[in-house]
């Protein structure tokens, strides 16, 4: 990590600190003051979307059920399909709770970054203790894409907008398996809010 100077906050982005076993430990021999932002949305929705972005890259790989279950008739989740582990959320907060406490984390709702950025961009500035600057009159939503995209900067090019690889459609999944998922992380997503202290409203 670059040095941070008096008044500077460094800023890093990596999807998998979250989930990966050795991320607490090293980040806190590091640096025990480092605040935690970790952007969650519904399980369910982001092994669908997970599997979206698998398929566009590798067309040839087998149907969402066939990786998230290890026997459809017995209705047996396959818990090493990273698509399914990633979204057990209390499992891998317990693992950063044995290194950092609570209240360096916060917790954004994904579900909120799109349907209130400018709510949700507040909450992130307030928790880094910085001046609420982003508001709702920074964003516009994109009606191709589905979510909200970022406006032209005074005097800069073009509205900036998340990838290509965001905002794909998703294929179509049997509600039979949808419902099946969702009754899988149920205890686990009421275990998450417990520990958070915060409903995100996934059931």
């Amino acid at each position: 990590m670059p040095r941070t100077l008096e008044g500077q906050i460094t800023m890093e982005k990596t999807p998998s600190y979250f989930v990966t076993k050795e991320a607490p430990r090293r980040i806190y021999n590091m640096s025990r003051d480092t605040k935690l932002i970790v952007v969650v949305r519904n399980p369910v929705t982001r092994a669908i979307s997970d599997y979206t972005q698998t398929l566009s890259k590798n067309p040839s790989i087998p149907s969402f059920q066939d990786l998230a279950f290890k026997n459809l008739s017995t209705g047996l989740i396959d818990t090493s399909w990273s698509a399914v582990r990633i979204g057990i959320y209390a499992k891998h907060l317990d693992n950063w709770l044995q290194y950092f406490p609570l209240s360096k984390f916060l917790f954004v709702s994904g579900e909120r970054l799109v349907s209130d950025p400018a709510g949700e961009m507040g909450r992130v500035q307030d928790f880094l203790g910085l001046q609420r600057v982003v508001t709702d009159k920074h964003f516009y939503f994109n009606e191709t894409k589905g979510f909200p995209c970022l406006k032209k900067p005074e005097g800069g090019s073009k509205p900036r907008c998340l990838g290509k690889s965001k905002g794909r459609p998703h294929p179509k999944i049997d509600g039979q398996v949808v419902q099946r998922l969702r009754e899988f992380y149920r205890p686990f997503n009421m275990k998450f809010y417990q520990m958070t202290g915060q409903d995100f409203g996934w059931d």
